[in-house]
């Protein structure tokens, strides 16, 4: 065995003892040590609370709901190391309290997200749909810098959509991306053995070419959910078919745009949308708030470990390998995950 795979396998091993010890340290500090010390403190929080933003009458009251960054679940992975972000669960808990308080009456949705998981989004979308049906609940959209590809589809059933000029929106499509590394793993002697129960098993691996009949079946799977976000639109926008294809293309737009092709409705920021939905439905008076999540003992003394280590860009980059997943899978997002 020559120099260079002697050093390949010694920095494998290396990465691999690593990514263990990182791992267990992780699970340890985010479950059962958090779980442990609030249990110790006698934590019995919610996990939801509120911030009101302008006073009102309480059994009147809109709610503020804010999709900030990569609509994406992955748990609570990424808040060990202090990253901020989107968090499926928690915002889908928001959605649910939505539903069952009666005080509600009307809901700002404030995106700035460049989509996400094919699957979190119709999620999302799924119990908007449902709150607007079972309570009658409206809801108006706020964009703020970028609302592109999933945060779009998010937005697409509300009853009013308003940008900045400036917004960037559209990206209507699918992308489906992997990375080939088999030529570089050849060059320093890294042998894959794969064993797979039927052809397609290994399909999208990272270390070999994929054949046409492999991309004949993935075009297939992303045009399925192509036509499923081109008839989100559809009856979002009561556009036509022909309508939405002509700008679901993939493309990029600013706000200006968005509002000439009937993807938006009007301009305005996020105090604007408030004051325009109060109006539309007679709300006036009403209390303004957006949801917060309770911190227990737990997460602060993880907050503290996190300011221990440090929130710098080595930090940021091994909690990005660790929270995204590896495996290829299909995106309504617009640029690069």
């Amino acid at each position: 065995m020559n120099t260079k795979r002697w050093i390949a396998l010694v920095v494998a091993a290396a990465v691999l003892g690593i990514s263990l010890v990182i791992n267990s340290a992780f699970a340890f500090l985010q479950g059962g040590f958090s779980e442990s010390v609030d249990e110790l403190m006698g934590s019995t929080q919610t996990s939801l609370s509120e911030t009101v933003m302008e006073d009102g009458d309480f059994n009147n009251r809109v709610a503020v709901l804010n999709v900030d960054g990569v609509i994406q679940d992955t748990g609570d992975a990424a808040s060990f190391f202090g990253t901020t972000g989107y968090n499926h669960s928690f915002f889908m808990e928001q959605l649910e309290n939505i539903k069952e308080d009666t005080s509600v009456k009307a809901v700002v949705l404030a995106v700035n997200s460049p989509g996400g998981g094919v699957v979190e989004s119709a999620e999302i979308y799924d119990k908007i749909t449902e709150i607007q049906e079972e309570t009658g609940k409206p809801f108006y959209v706020s964009m703020g810098a970028i609302a592109a590809s999933g945060g779009y589809y998010i937005a697409a059933p509300a009853e009013k959509i308003f940008v900045n000029e400036e917004t960037l929106t559209g990206s209507i499509g699918v992308i489906m991306q992997s990375v080939n590394y088999g030529e570089l793993a050849e060059r320093y002697g890294v042998d894959f053995v794969t064993i797979k129960s039927g052809p397609y098993k290994d399909i999208m691996s990272p270390t070999r070419d994929m054949t046409e009949d492999e991309r004949a079946l993935l075009q297939e799977m992303l045009d399925d959910s192509y036509e499923s976000f081109v008839d989100v639109i559809e009856e979002g926008r009561s556009m036509t078919e022909e309508e939405v294809k002509a700008v679901a293309d993939g493309r990029i737009m600013n706000g200006r745009q968005a509002v000439e092709v009937n993807l938006a409705d009007d301009f305005g920021f996020e105090e604007d949308v408030i004051e325009q939905i109060k109006t539309d439905f007679d709300l006036g008076n009403a209390e303004v708030f957006q949801y917060g999540n309770d911190q227990g003992w737990g997460s602060l003394l993880s907050m503290k470990v996190n300011s221990f280590f440090g929130n710098d860009l080595e930090t940021q980059m091994i909690s990005k390998l660790l929270t995204e997943y590896s495996s290829p899978r299909m995106m309504y997002l617009y640029g690069d995950k």
